[in-house]
């Protein structure tokens, strides 16, 4: 039996997926390695392959795709590891739009380096984050503005790469503008106020290229949390190339924290969501997240 599973989404990156898997294969062989190769189908099919493929006894199972693929193969391995079934380590190759899990992790984001980290072995472990009611998490949670960039950066068919969700990111400010009250309850100390967005998160980045949290340790046991307050469209605008660069933290606008649990409850509305570039829901009225320390297994 081989020691990896390779779970390609064969649509991720608009159809590279599909289109690098003979490169993967000839890679792969050159370092010797030992691996079987599983299509998804489906939505959600990812987690139901990693979940099998720790039942199956293989030791490693590698998402190969983005961000989507990734969370699902995480999805997976950890269902896995909540019904006793056992434990596999995780690795990535990345193919995707974003990639923002894989960067937060510290996976490279070349292929040809991705499947050199394959062949080295190297693992760490780290923290990943669970929304009660809805789905485990490795990057982070979107609440808000930045939830909304990526429901219209999922209907960019025609771009690739971060210039999906600054085109999106753009857009959403002509049309988007909402910060309802929300109670925010963290480990100690509750926040309660208008908010613009919430990204709670375990990773560094979102969007590919959008540092929300850049200080952020995924192994730390404690969520990263980045809490924007009600601005105008204009402030916001000011904000894109600083949330590039990183440098939105210290500003007043813009409220920077930890905690191992978050509790959010939008007292007048509801909020879209996001979890790791997913689409959660689009009114969700309260949401509880924990971190789970070092729960995780990835070859890094």
């Amino acid at each position: 039996m081989a020691d990896q599973l390779l779970i390609v989404n064969p649509v991720a990156g608009r159809g590279a997926g599909e289109r690098v898997i003979p490169r993967i294969v000839r890679l792969l062989r050159e370092y010797g390695l030992s691996f079987d190769l599983a299509r998804t189908e489906r939505p959600w099919h990812a987690a139901e392959l990693a979940r099998q493929a720790v039942v199956s006894g293989y030791r490693t199972v590698v998402a190969v795709g983005g961000d989507g693929t990734s969370n699902e193969v995480l999805n997976g391995l950890m269902a896995a590891r909540e019904a006793g079934e056992g434990e596999a380590t995780m690795g990535v190759l990345c193919v995707g739009t974003g990639n923002d899990f894989a960067y937060g992790m510290g996976i490279p984001l070349d292929l040809e380096e991705g499947c050199a980290t394959l062949a080295r072995g190297r693992t760490r472990r780290v923290d990943v984050g669970h929304a009660r009611g809805f789905r485990y998490l490795g990057n982070g949670i979107g609440i808000g503005f930045d939830a909304a960039v990526n429901v219209v950066a999922s209907r960019l068919r025609r771009l690739r790469g971060f210039l999906v969700y600054l085109i999106a990111v753009l857009r959403t400010l002509l049309f988007y503008y909402r910060a309802p009250l929300t109670r925010i309850e963290l480990d100690d100390q509750t926040l309660e106020q208008p908010a613009l967005m919430i990204s709670v998160m375990n990773g560094r980045r979102m969007g590919g290229g959008f540092l929300m949290t850049p200080f952020s340790r995924p192994d730390d046991g404690l969520f990263d949390l980045c809490i924007g307050k009600k601005m105008s469209q204009l402030e916001m605008l000011s904000f894109v190339p600083r949330f590039m660069k990183g440098t939105q933290v210290g500003d007043p606008r813009v409220i920077m924290t930890r905690s191992r649990r978050v509790r959010v409850k939008v007292l007048d509305g509801t909020q879209v969501v996001h979890a790791d570039g997913e689409t959660l829901a689009l009114d969700v009225r309260e949401l509880d997240l924990e971190v789970i320390p070092q729960a995780l297994s990835v070859v890094v």
